[in-house]
């Protein structure tokens, strides 16, 4: 046991000194990039620093969770991301549509020095000046850019689930108010839709109707009906006055298979809620914050497709743990004190860096670039799409939430391994999808050169 404790430390330490010669500069001069030419390099052994690190210091001791390569990642920046064989990868990935503004970012970088010299938590005893700075922001901007016209209040949290979580919360609440005052248990259900996902809690994921995520978890929340998206009569099947309280969907399914719901649709669903005082939330946790190419996904649509409750996360914080439910007045009626908390939610300092990012996506100049961007990626995947009809189905998504489907009897996973050896991050979605959700700032550059890997390694395989 000693001995092994010994090894454990001293590779540790070998790596943690391997790791300095970049931590100043926070790039690499010689990093194997994958721009000049297609390495085809495997992943990491086990004899390597990678190798090495993965089983003995941090696969025994971390919960079982992703099926991951044996890859460490070390550092970035911009679009760009190291590991710790000190090779350069193209992040098509941005930690799952997080780093919107790219890795490193040298503004969010001071920003968090500064708020850390200052006041990094107080809890939610108190008033803190930037948790008000950024619920105001996150109003006045949507209803600015053409989102949610009747945002109100926002309500501040860790993460997208808890996001969720309190989004269904609310509903309950607004349900139980419009039903006797909160008295008895009647409209307390709620539809939610085919391929969606909102998260890993019991509450979210009673939401997410994935036999996979759900089975080995059961029982879950009661009272959840499913509807199929785009299909408005099986959503009329299940809605009840007197039984839903609220229906939740994303506007832009990511984790589903990057599919857009139809605009005529979530009218038709809007018109459906209010004819039966259900509260109609949008997740926008992964589709909103400019990855649509507008501030928020539904500000692309009319006004009477409006919610009543979004909910955010991801992009909020470009890493830093932070999420968000924007609520109407409507459903803050219905709340009292004491009906919903939190300890960490709108801590000074993530709610210091969400104001940071709000303030830069919420500009034309920046959406503008996010749309041209999406042209260059769609362009040229629509042109893989036909130049590999046995392979591809169809190029889906939006903005910078994109996807390519394959067919069922190609296996997608050896298309990502294949781009990883070559550097350049990619992951996948439902249907067969691989999933495209690169940072919202990513250079044209990057993009050109992160699309001649992806169309080497569909070839290759």
């Amino acid at each position: 046991m000693l001995r092994a404790v010994g090894q454990r430390q001293a590779i540790t330490k070998s790596l943690t000194s391997s790791t300095r010669l970049f931590s100043t500069t926070g790039l690499l001069k010689n990093a194997s990039s994958p721009s000049s030419s297609y390495r085809g390099t495997p992943d990491a052994d086990s004899e390597s620093h990678t190798g090495k690190y993965v089983t003995t210091v941090s696969k025994p001791y971390t919960v079982t969770t992703y099926a991951r390569p044996n890859l460490v990642l070390t550092h970035g920046k911009g679009s760009h991301i190291y590991d710790l064989e000190n090779r350069e990868y193209i992040d098509f990935t941005s930690g799952i549509a997080v780093t919107c503004l790219g890795h490193a970012h040298e503004g969010i970088a001071k920003i968090i020095q500064d708020q850390a010299e200052k006041l990094l938590h107080c809890s939610n005893l108190y008033y803190n000046m930037p948790a008000g700075e950024l619920a105001n922001k996150l109003v006045t901007k949507t209803r600015e850019f053409e989102g949610m016209q009747d945002a109100s209040r926002v309500f501040l949290c860790n993460s997208g689930t808890e996001a969720n979580e309190a989004a269904m919360k609310f509903a309950r609440k607004y349900g139980k108010s419009v039903s006797g005052g909160g008295q008895g248990d009647a409209k307390v259900e709620f539809i939610t839709f085919e391929n969606s996902f909102h998260g890993r809690s019991l509450g979210a994921l009673s939401l997410t109707p994935n036999p996979k995520y759900q089975a080995p978890f059961a029982p879950l929340i009661p009272g959840v009906n499913v509807a199929k998206p785009n299909d408005i009569e099986s959503v009329k099947k299940l809605i009840s006055k007197e039984k839903t309280c609220g229906v939740i969907i994303e506007p832009i399914q990511g984790e589903g298979g990057v599919n857009t719901v139809d605009e005529q649709f979530l009218i038709e669903l809007r018109k459906l809620c209010d004819e039966n005082d259900a509260v109609l939330i949008y997740d926008e946790i992964q589709c909103g914050l400019g990855r649509s190419g507008k501030l928020w996904a539904h500000s692309h649509l009319p006004r009477e497709a409006n919610p009543d409750i979004v909910t955010m996360a991801k992009a909020l914080g470009n890493g830093f743990p932070i999420g968000a439910t924007m609520i109407t007045e409507k459903i803050e009626n219905a709340l009292s004190v004491g009906d919903h908390g939190t300890t960490y939610g709108g801590n000074p300092l993530g709610s210091r860096i969400g104001a940071y990012v709000v303030d830069q996506i919420a500009n034309e100049e920046f959406l503008n670039a996010v749309n041209s961007k999406s042209e260059m990626f769609t362009a040229k995947l629509q042109e893989l799409a036909d130049a590999y009809p046995d392979k591809i189905l169809k190029v889906k998504g939006k903005g910078l939430l994109l996807g390519l489907q394959f067919k069922d009897d190609v296996d997608i996973n050896k298309i990502v391994a294949r781009c990883r050896e070559n550097g350049l991050l990619i992951i996948t979605a439902a249907m067969n999808t691989i999933r495209l959700v690169p940072a919202l700032n990513i250079p044209e550059a990057d993009i050109k050169d992160g699309l001649k890997v992806l169309e080497h390694c569909i070839a290759s395989t």
